[in-house]
């Protein structure tokens, strides 16, 4: 006998089992990063890039532990952005959710632009658009339907990615065994230990390597918002978030191990993914074909995290406003199925744009910058996630017997900092300058024009 999915009293439904949230958090842990992008970081840190990914999983951790401990508290909540209303303000936490939502909005139209790209590897002829509209209207679907559904395809998602690393995994151990010879050389752990040194290219790029893993990371909080509707919310949010770092050592660092094992890291192409260039050594030709689909279902997987995330944190914003506005009316309510319907369709037809923007390279550069500076404004969400739960800390809502984030009084400023010191580093890197510039701009300007609005409608109460 199935259990009863309980409702919340705002409609949404505890649909989400324990399996599901599960591959939730590991699919918004591995992305596209690992499979493409990985081979660029290697070739400009070589074997460092493992400390790398060790250094950001563990103040990443330390993140997930702070959201974690609040989600914990109070496990009603669709966002973790409502903890920054909650403790730094309305003006701070419209601020952060109209920001976040935003970035949102481009990642689902960077990712619906992956896809297209991805299929034309198979079928070149058909337009980029139809592809576009195709995914768009399938995964739109799924996430109106029910938050099940969500749930279910994103586990068959987090599937394909995981047995890809798996069986790239067993295919290096397997040839380390029998000692196998590629036309590089030896498949040995020599090859990662061989005149190794910590900045192999200076510590310009081991430094440049960073906010590069940190984008690659980007959507790991996905996961916390699945808590509003998981069945058993406690118990799936301590095992979601304290496997985190253990994910990051296992499908990261261990791919990248046998990465380096087979092919010398001075050997590795930056251009092309790792993962296709270990299994065409391994004599297995069908590598480039088999990896676009991972990557094609990467891509899907978060096209379809964004979507559902981006209509929560639009139906969380539509419920923070006066309930005589129009957004209020329109966009603060639950379907009969227990998802909120109109934030979704609204941010999926933002999302139309995508298709748009394929008909002219004009748009798409301006869409490039646009990406960037969004990407860069992660950081800045992040860091005042981190401020809001040392303000949950100094509050009554505080559970001492809680899930509580370990070593606190230094992790958590420790954290912050860190996350600091990454957006810094953006302006040392010419080609994240703008990115880092416009965020800058983006909040100097919104924040000044959300602090002006809250500040005339706190007036026109009083008066």
């Amino acid at each position: 006998m199935k259990p009863k999915i309980v409702k919340n009293q705002d409609g949404t439904m505890r649909s989400l089992s324990n399996r599901h949230v599960q591959m939730i958090a590991i699919g918004g842990t591995i992305g596209t990063g690992l499979f493409l992008g990985s081979g660029s970081t290697i070739s400009k840190t070589g074997p460092s890039v493992m400390l790398v990914y060790l250094i950001l999983g563990l103040f990443f951790f330390f993140m997930m532990r702070a959201i974690g401990e609040m989600f914990y508290a109070d496990p009603t909540q669709h966002t973790f952005v409502s903890f920054i209303s909650r403790y730094l303000g309305p003006t701070i936490g419209h601020f952060t959710g109209w920001t976040y939502w935003i970035g949102l909005v481009f990642v689902c139209m960077a990712e619906l632009t992956a896809t297209a790209t991805y299929v034309q590897y198979w079928l070149p002829s058909v337009p980029a658009w139809i592809i576009e509209l195709v995914f768009l209207g399938i995964l739109v679907s799924v996430n109106l339907i029910a938050a099940r559904l969500f749930g279910e395809a994103e586990f068959w998602f987090a599937m394909i990615k995981i047995i890809a690393i798996i069986a790239m995994i067993l295919t290096g151990v397997f040839m380390l065994i029998n000692h196998s010879v590629t036309p590089l050389g030896h498949v040995s752990l020599t090859n990662i230990s061989h005149d190794y040194t910590l900045f192999p290219h200076g510590i310009f790029n081991f430094i440049a390597a960073f906010p590069m893993v940190f984008f690659a990371f980007q959507g790991i909080e996905f996961v916390s918002i699945t808590i509003g509707e998981a069945k058993s919310p406690h118990t799936v949010i301590k095992k979601a978030v304290n496997e985190t770092l253990l994910r990051i050592l296992l499908f990261y660092i261990g791919a990248l191990v046998v990465i380096m094992i087979i092919i010398p890291w001075t050997s590795l192409s930056a251009n092309s993914s790792p993962f296709v260039q270990v299994f065409k050594l391994a004599g297995f030709p069908a590598a480039a074909a088999t990896i676009n689909f991972v990557v094609l279902t990467s891509a899907a997987s978060a096209l379809n995290s964004c979507i559902f995330s981006a209509g929560r944190h639009f139906y969380q914003l539509a419920t923070e406003v006066s309930k005589s506005s129009w957004m209020y009316k329109m966009f603060a309510n639950i379907s009969s199925s227990g998802v909120p319907a109109a934030a979704i369709a609204f941010t999926a037809s933002l999302v139309l744009i995508t298709p748009i923007m394929s008909l002219t390279t004009a748009i798409s550069s301006v869409f490039t910058i646009v990406t960037g500076v969004s990407s860069d404004m992660y950081i800045i969400v992040y860091t005042l996630t981190l401020v809001a739960h040392r303000r949950y800390r100094a509050s009554t809502d505080f559970l001492p017997n809680g899930f509580i984030m370990p070593w606190y009084k230094i992790t958590s400023p420790l954290t912050i900092l860190f996350f600091g010191i990454i957006f810094i580093s953006l302006f040392f890197i010419p080609e994240d300058i703008v990115g880092a510039v416009g965020a800058i701009c983006w909040t100097l300007i919104f924040g000044g024009i959300e602090f002006l609005r809250q500040g005339k409608t706190n007036l026109n109460n009083t008066n």
